[in-house]
């Protein structure tokens, strides 16, 4: 069952109006979908982070936009004051919860891998797949057990078991784990630190309003 987020319409689109928006504690959104009209809102910024911490960032929400009927929609994308920790702006993307969409779904690996106990290396080069599901069969994340690990296994996403509510997208030879020897790391890092480049001093990053 989708989770209940309630909206506001967002009409005045100055930039002042924006701006007290953010300073009440709300979100400016874009809400909109396939071969729908885009309709500018407004969510409670602190309910919206509850959501998508407690139902993950592929939640089902149902939308309850004022006047109008509620809307199954997804959290498209989101821009972040990097120097306060506040949103600043969200788009939501509305859904048909009868036809598959492709999505990227984090992936956690759990356990200790034995090759790691025996003084390998895991590393992860991979955070997250591309799943393609039904909304309501979307997984909030897929997790790999990777204890039995030993020094130069592999686990790839041909290994991952598959499962009838959805499927992966990435090519079956990704890599997701891997355990390697110390050595190994030890090159690797030298090699990175050769081939730096040297850092930009003074190039500053604006963020999107």
């Amino acid at each position: 069952m989708a989770v209940t987020l309630k909206a506001e319409k967002r009409e005045d689109l100055n930039k002042s109006v924006t701006k007290q928006i953010r300073e009440s504690g709300y979100v400016p959104s874009v809400v909109y979908g396939k071969d729908k009209e885009s309709k500018t809102i407004s969510v409670n910024s602190i309910e919206l982070v509850k959501t998508v911490r407690d139902e993950g960032i592929n939640a089902i929400m149902s939308l309850d936009i004022e006047g109008e009927q509620p809307v199954n929609v997804m959290l498209y994308d989101y821009q972040k004051d990097p120097l306060r920790d506040e949103l600043l702006h969200a788009d939501f993307y509305m859904v048909n919860m009868a036809e598959e969409m492709d999505v990227e779904v984090p992936l956690h690996l759990e356990g200790e891998a034995q090759g790691a106990k025996d003084g390998g290396v895991l590393q992860q080069p991979l955070y997250q797949l591309q799943v393609r599901s039904k909304p309501a069969d979307i997984p909030e994340a897929i997790t790999v057990d990777v204890t039995k690990l030993e020094i130069g296994d592999t686990i790839t996403v041909a290994d991952l078991p598959e499962a009838a509510e959805y499927e992966f997208l990435d090519t079956e030879d990704t890599t997701i784990a891997t355990v390697v020897p110390p050595d190994t790391v030890s090159e690797t890092d030298e090699a990175s630190d050769e081939d730096a480049e040297p850092e930009l001093v003074g190039a500053d990053g604006k963020d999107e309003e």
